[in-house]
Order: C-alpha cells, then sequence, then structure tokens
C-alpha cells in the first residue's frame, strides 16, 4: 500500500495536523514528501504518513525538533539497514530506549497533571452545585 501517493489534504485529514503543520515538518527536515505531482503537489505515502504520526506523538510529551530528528533518524537506520554491525545496531537502540524512558516519564507526568485537574474540575462542580437556585416550598 505504501505505492499509493496523497496529496497533503489527505495527510492533513489523516494525520489531523494542520497543512501548514506539515509544511513547518518539511521545513525542518522532520518529514519530506515522497514525490511531487507534474503540477508541484507534495505527495506522500503510508510511510511519510507514519512518520508524521510520530511526530504527532512526541510533539504533547515535551520532545523538542531536535529530539524527534534524532529519533526518526535512529528508527530510520534501524529500519533501512540490515547490514549494520551489532555495535552499530545497539547504539541505536540504545538512543531509541531512552527516548522511550523519557516518554514513560513526560507520560506519568501528564497522569499527574490530568488527575490534579479532573481534581479540580471535581471541586468546581461541587460548588456550582451549592449555587443552584433554592426551591421554594410550594402549596402541596
Amino acid at each position: 500500500m505504501d505505492g499509493k501517493h496523497m496529496q497533503i489534504g489527505e495527510v492533513a485529514a489523516r494525520t489531523e495536523l494542520s497543512l501548514r503543520t506539515i509544511r513547518h515538518y518539511e521545513e525542518t527536515g522532520l518529514v519530506v514528501p515522497s514525490a511531487r505531482s507534474q503540477g508541484g503537489f507534495r505527495l506522500y505515502t503510508e510511510t511519510d504518513v507514519a512518520r508524521l504520526m510520530v511526530i504527532r506523538r512526541m510533539k504533547p510529551l515535551g520532545f523538542t525538533l531536535e529530539q524527534m530528528r534524532d529519533l526518526l533518524d535512529a528508527t530510520d537506520r534501524l529500519d533501512a539497514d540490515d547490514d549494520l554491525g551489532a555495535d552499530a545496531r545497539e547504539a541505536l537502540l540504545e538512543r531509541v530506549r531512552r527516548y522511550e524512558g523519557v516518554a514513560v516519564e513526560q507520560v506519568e507526568k501528564l497522569r499527574v497533571q490530568l488527575s490534579r485537574a479532573e481534581d479540580f474540575a471535581a471541586t468546581l462542580r461541587t460548588y456550582a452545585a451549592h449555587d443552584r437556585p433554592r426551591r421554594t416550598p410550594g402549596p402541596r
């Protein structure tokens, strides 16, 4: 399926990234369209979409563009080069593991933030419930 090309609008819809964001990632070298149409439109493959999804998942965890580039370089090299020596492969895997560790830490921090936000929202609900207009007793 990787041979099918998509224009940037379809990729934006599938990744839930804006056209501007995708173009920015192209300008910074994080993703490169696999091809161009005769009219010069960017064309992307499933592999490009998968790469954009990695970037999209890294962003809310606070990874910088440089960190994204570094991780993508490591995974690209692991995917592309079957002739890597054992030491080179292990070094790349160690880079990926470091990013995994950072991601796990960030997820835990986000869980704590979410828990605090949920507690705060519950507190506000409690206050809001006490502010409802009081019913006046009517004839029975």
